[in-house]
């Protein structure tokens, strides 16, 4: 395993050869949600670059940014099982942004506007940033992310396409703990009490598609906010359901037969997102 932050030095074991190149971008705290990103990546490709960046642009939060996990001597031993073949890139932000730590603009047709890119205003637009560095920078085969963050799925495969990179997108199943929990960084900041409970996010999804088979989205909406309010610990930011390409949210005399449900909730200062196929 490789660990370098210049592009200029991962390109010097590749010179004069062909290779295909898988890339996981991340922020570190790797979880196995990341691990199996990685494994799928050696699978369908000659080589595997982890990026490990925490992008301050795409925080609309500095303590959010400042308390965000730091391992990276953790992140580099799990990496380190994957062998000769995997390398990992982790610049200063610097590196990516220069002297200006600020993110550009761009018009991602709408996909930005509703969930995690209202609430969090400018997140995507960092999250864009940072993507089309990686991948002007890198020319990478495939990339790889996972469907716990949908929308910012959908979000990048429509930059890739209108910037016209070449990188095909590659979106990865969510990987759940035991309970049903969607693994993400930031669980790792839940207090005991709060991990127990934070697993209610996806049964409160596992409910909505439940009713999605008998009731109009109106009332699985009502339903779905009382099933929060019960829970004094998760406060409820949104629950939507949405057309999978688009995000255009169903209307309330819908019936849901297909599409994707949304959950975004904080338990005290952690938010977490979650989201299930309705169909």
């Amino acid at each position: 395993m490789e660990v370098f932050n210049c592009p200029q030095k991962f390109w010097g074991h590749f010179m004069g050869k062909s290779y295909s190149i898988g890339m996981v971008p991340t922020m570190g705290a790797l979880h196995d949600g990341h691990l199996s990103l990685i494994k799928k990546a050696l699978i369908e490709n000659d080589k595997v670059l982890v990026t490990i960046f925490v992008n301050p642009t795409q925080f609309d939060d500095n303590s959010d940014l400042k308390n965000y996990p730091n391992e990276l001597k953790k992140d580099l031993e799990k990496i380190s099982q994957f062998g000769k073949n995997v390398s990992v890139f982790t610049p200063d932000k610097s590196d990516v942004y220069g002297n200006e730590v600020h993110a550009k603009k761009y018009d991602l047709n709408n996909l930005d506007s509703v969930m995690e890119g209202e609430i969090r205003k400018g997140h995507f637009q960092g999250v864009a940033t940072v993507v089309e560095y990686f991948f002007k920078t890198f020319s990478p085969t495939r990339a790889y992310f996972g469907e716990k963050d949908y929308q910012q799925l959908l979000i990048i495969n429509y930059l890739s396409e209108k910037l016209k990179f070449s990188t095909k997108i590659i979106g990865c199943p969510i990987v759940r703990a035991s309970d049903g929990l969607a693994m993400s960084s930031r669980n790792m900041q839940l207090s005991v009490e709060e991990r127990k409970i934070a697993p209610q996010i996806y049964k409160g999804l596992k409910l909505a598609k439940r009713l999605a088979r008998k009731e109009k989205y109106k009332k699985i909406k009502l339903v779905i906010n009382e099933f929060f309010q019960d829970l004094s610990l998760i406060k409820l930011e949104y629950f939507m359901a949405t057309d999978a390409e688009n995000l255009k949210e169903f209307k309330p005399n819908e019936t849901i037969n297909s599409g994707r449900g949304f959950i975004g909730a904080s338990l005290g200062k952690i938010r977490l997102i979650d989201n299930l196929d309705m169909s």
